[in-house]
């Protein structure tokens, strides 16, 4: 018999309001967790836990930037002080901004850590000494398959996703002790929003040619792919990975550090000759 890993269970959700977010919410409120879905983007919040409530879900939607650690701190201490218990927290919400690290401003370096590194870190620091003294609970960092191999023209995005996979190793040496469990999601290349709301600084990256060429390429959806992630999660997988055959990256990354950074330079090379016959 299958348990339940969800059923009557606190299960916070940052970036909840569309891609990963929203799926890992779905698949809580149809499994009978409490999902309390947090976005900065709250009228798109409040359509996805409408949807999930017409459906039977308990969801309750509230609106935080991650970055500001003053709303994090209402999120999590609010949910503790409402549910009495944190079962689950889904440091989930992240931005991209793609572009030549000469293009990029330190203010775009600034936004894209704050939202997508120290979101996370502000999560844990709020959600971890309250699992602590509950003696349970599980904290999934959402950091990305550019979390674990370089990638060109992402520089900042690469570096903060990096970040979250060490930082949620580390802990997850330290928290086991308190019965807390510590996991890094890295998802591979989905067709999300965040595609839509990227910011490119790099203008050959915005020609006819380039834009043609991303939005050709096969992405899986990930309602294909959010079994295997929770799964992942409910076994307590330290990397998450999924899709599956994203992994070959990570391995021939191991294999030659050099092919990933020769794979993106040649990526780079024909973006800017599809830009100048434009």
């Amino acid at each position: 018999m299958t348990v339940n890993s969800f059923k009557d269970k606190v299960v916070i959700v940052t970036g909840g309001a569309s891609g990963i977010g929203r799926a890992i919410c779905r698949y809580g409120a149809e499994r009978g967790a409490h999902v309390i879905l947090a976005d900065k983007d709250f009228e798109a919040a409040r359509e996805t836990g409408s949807s999930l409530q017409s459906s039977g879900g308990s969801v309750k939607t509230i609106r935080a930037d991650v970055s500001d650690i003053r709303d994090v701190e209402a999120l999590v201490l609010g949910t503790f002080r409402e549910c009495g218990r944190i079962d689950y927290l889904f440091n989930n919400a992240g931005i991209g901004i793609n572009g030549e690290f000469q293009d990029m401003t330190l203010e775009h370096w600034e936004q894209i850590i704050g939202v997508n590194f120290w979101g996370v870190v502000y999560g844990c620091r709020f959600a971890y000494p309250i699992m602590m003294k509950q003696g349970f609970g599980q904290i999934v960092n959402t950091a990305s398959l550019a979390g674990l191999i370089p990638g060109g023209l992402a520089s900042s995005y690469t570096a903060g996703k990096h970040a979250v996979v060490g930082f949620s190793l580390s802990l997850r040496a330290e928290a086991r002790q308190y019965g807390i469990k510590i996991n890094a999601l890295c998802p591979g290349y989905f067709r999300t929003n965040i595609q839509n709301s990227t910011l490119y600084v790099s203008d050959y990256m915005k020609a006819p040619g380039n834009i043609e060429m991303e939005a050709n390429m096969k992405f899986p959806a990930v309602e294909d792919c959010i079994q295997k992630m929770m799964k992942g999660v409910v076994k307590n997988r330290g990397i998450i990975m999924s899709p599956r055959r994203h992994k070959v990256y990570w391995l021939l990354h191991r294999i030659s550090p050099e092919f990933i950074p020769n794979m993106f330079h040649r990526i780079i090379l024909r973006m800017k000759k599809n830009a100048s016959v434009s």
